[in-house]
């Protein structure tokens, strides 16, 4: 594959493997308090897609070592291990600047976390946050996670993201001007999508200037107004050998130093309603990377 993969950029950058830590910071979203609308997105968990993340009641710190812990547990890994800590609960930027400081900074300044990464909407990026932003990317690397899964207007409706295009232009623009790297997130499969819509939003953030890309497969959870649409037969989601065609595409058509943070994605097994061939990993993995070896 042309382009690397986040393992690969992360043993670069910071000479071993590195973990992240989803934090729950404790936030909601503009798109469920009702400034912006309630509900959410339409595809997203009532965990505001933190589901693998710990407890809010929970300090920073004390998620970061419970985060150490399962990794350890599972990974066989040692105590010189280095972690991002990851805000991905709802938006992690929708907040007063003070308590977004100090979350931030208790993450930043544990001596484990070589860096922070932090999922938020784009138009929730007002000035003084960005400064903040800024101000932590001086202490260590901060990443932003930027959902925007479509350009196309249709869609973006449809799924109830609540801001248009140019929002994530501009949030772009004034990221990059501060130094601070943009990994954005996209969705395969939305319902309505063509092959050449899917592409065309991949294509368009790989020449937005962004550092990285998250490539997820659409998942139906339960309890979301997505399953509904799913359970009227309203679309159907595609099957692994779309998607892994999806994928090769995608991936041809991106800059060489866009770094691929994900293929795939990760549905909690007691929500997830389909596809249910996304729950067997290894073998998602497998096929993909078999199909990428050719680029």
């Amino acid at each position: 594959m042309k382009n690397k993969t986040v393992n690969q950029y992360l043993k670069e950058r910071f000479g071993q493997k590195v973990y992240k830590i989803s934090i729950n910071g404790g936030f909601t979203c503009p798109n469920r308090d009702g400034t912006i609308g309630y509900g959410g997105c339409i595809f997203c968990s009532g965990y505001g897609s933190g589901d693998f993340a710990e407890e809010a009641s929970l300090t920073v710190t004390e998620q970061i070592e419970r985060g150490k812990k399962r990794v350890a547990s599972k990974m066989h890994s040692d105590e010189n291990n280095k972690y991002i800590a990851y805000f991905q609960a709802f938006t992690n930027t929708y907040a007063p600047v003070e308590r977004l400081r100090a979350l931030y900074t208790e993450a930043i300044n544990h001596p484990d976390i070589v860096a922070l990464s932090i999922g938020t909407r784009p138009d929730c990026l007002p000035e003084a946050v960005l400064d903040l932003l800024s101000e932590m990317n001086r202490i260590k690397p901060v990443w932003v996670e930027l959902g925007l899964q479509t350009i196309h207007k249709k869609s973006a409706v449809y799924i109830r993201r609540g801001y248009e295009l140019p929002v994530y232009d501009r949030a772009i623009k004034e990221l990059k001007c501060r130094g601070i790297e943009v990994i954005t997130h996209v969705i395969l499969g939305l319902p309505g999508e063509t092959r050449e819509d899917m592409l065309s939003t991949v294509d368009y953030v790989g020449k937005s200037g962004v550092s990285g890309i998250k490539l997820q497969l659409l998942h139906v959870i339960k309890d979301t107004d997505l399953e509904k649409d799913y359970n009227r037969g309203l679309f159907r989601c595609l099957t692994m050998d779309e998607y892994v065609e999806l994928i090769y595409d995608s991936i041809s058509i991106l800059p060489d130093d866009v770094i691929i943070h994900r293929m795939t994605g990760d549905g909690a097994r007691k929500t997830l309603v389909a596809p249910l061939w996304s729950t067997d990993k290894k073998r998602v993995l497998n096929a993909l990377n078999n199909k990428l070896n050719n680029i």
